[in-house]
């Protein structure tokens, strides 16, 4: 990594600490949030009371993180939001928005089969735009723009698109019918259609083309609906002629829910590239920061997603099963093996790109058992020789190929990307 910009990582008496992961870690224009559970630093227990209670020490958690680092609420640009029954959303969101004075983030919601602390009902993690850089970069005048079109679903707790810097964050799209509001007709396959042609349109709205998408994460109700769910997908990747040439195609993570959103079966996320910076930067040429796709033989590749991508100052690496690269199959042993070849892929991919796994800002951990989180921990800690990255981990309902973890990460990126 270039020493033009460093990476950051800081915690605070204020909230939870934990030896596996940092609660922030900065690099350039963006601050990576732990996950947050309901928990007070103080005694280190769940906060008394129930689902309300616990989404505002999430909240709290993350309001004394931002804090700590001279940020305030509202520059965070996204939040996840990790349930264990989907119905607790709308008390979630009564607590939510009181946190937010002048704007709302962009937000993915999704029940989960199980979260890392017995009794925990929320966890939520964070994305802050930190608009004075970071050492050694001077500051910055950059500005958040938020923005929604009436072409894709409104909620009224979240905004469409958040861009910052060099990035747009879009909203978790439902399968909803901007027109009707209610669900489209017809399976799975139609409500991934129609979750990809909100996202369109929320694009669209902001001048930016589809094909400017860096990652996507798909969140189905039935793992086994995946391969509908990619009949409609590559309807939509790639999008344009150039994309086509050369079959880029984004980077990707599946998350296999418990529950969605009014019981959808599919929603989709998407973290976009934004060439043209934001306001009131001078608008650059469309090609002065290029999308830099890139697959390695030592990583299982795929046909549907790429295994990282770069733009400006961050790498977005596609979920990782436990497949040896070499054979295509799940490697043997349990879970302590397997997180070790998650983690072997995503190291094989870091550094054919030139990079170390000390560049990572941000892991995600989905667990078949999330009892098996403390396996993982093992080896995870192997991997790192400095500060630990931020870190999510969670327990979903189902991995592909039976899988018992999968790993995503997100990487600093120091050198910029070319032409740059």
């Amino acid at each position: 990594m270039s020493g033009n910009i460093v990476k950051v990582s800081r915690n605070t008496e204020n909230a939870p600490q934990s030896s596996f992961s940092t609660q922030t870690v900065a690099f350039s224009h963006y601050n990576n949030v732990s996950a947050q559970l309901p928990v007070d630093s103080k005694t280190s227990n769940i906060v008394a009371g129930g689902i309300k209670e616990q989404a505002t020490q999430c909240l709290n958690n993350i309001k004394a993180i931002v804090e700590s680092i001279d940020h305030v609420m509202d520059d965070v640009v996204r939040i996840n939001v990790f349930l264990k029954d989907i119905a607790d959303v709308a008390a979630v969101d009564e607590v939510y928005k009181t946190f937010f004075q002048n704007y709302l983030p962009t937000r993915t919601t999704v029940a989960v089969a199980a979260l890392p602390l017995d009794g925990a009902l929320v966890q939520m993690d964070a994305l802050i735009s930190n608009g004075e850089g970071t050492p050694s970069q001077e500051p910055c005048p950059l500005v958040k723009v938020a923005k929604n079109t009436d072409n894709a679903p409104q909620s009224g707790v979240s905004t469409h698109s958040v861009a910052f810097s060099h990035y747009n964050n879009v909203s978790a799209q439902l399968p909803l019918d901007p027109k009707t509001g209610q669900m489209v007709s017809g399976g799975v396959k139609e409500q991934a259609a129609q979750c990809l042609r909100n996202i369109k349109s929320v694009l669209e709205s902001i001048d930016v083309p589809f094909d400017d998408i860096v990652k996507t994460t798909i969140y189905v109700k039935n793992l086994s609906d995946v391969d509908a769910v990619n009949e409609a997908y590559t309807t939509f990747f790639p999008d344009s002629a150039i994309a086509r040439t050369v079959a880029y195609v984004p980077a990707r993570s599946i998350v296999a829910a418990s529950g969605l959103p009014m019981d959808a079966l599919v929603q989709i996320d998407a973290v976009v590239s934004h060439g043209d910076g934001t306001p009131p930067q001078e608008v650059e040429d469309r090609h002065g920061i290029v999308i830099k796709a890139n697959n390695t033989d030592k990583a299982p590749k795929s046909a549907l997603h790429t295994q990282t991508v770069a733009f400006s100052h961050y790498n977005h690496i596609a979920a990782q099963l436990p497949m040896d690269a070499k054979t295509g199959a799940i490697v043997a042993g349990g879970v302590k093996e397997q997180a070790a070849q998650c983690l072997n892929n995503i190291k094989a991919i870091v550094e054919s790109i030139n990079h170390v796994m000390d560049d990572a800002v941000k892991i995600n951990i989905q667990l078949k058992d999330v009892a098996d989180l403390d396996a993982v921990n093992e080896v995870y800690t192997t991997f790192f020789k400095g500060d630990m990255p931020a870190r999510t981990a969670i327990g979903v309902a189902d991995i592909a190929k039976g899988a018992l973890v999968q790993i995503d990460a997100v990487l600093s990126n120091g050198e910029g990307t070319p032409p740059a």
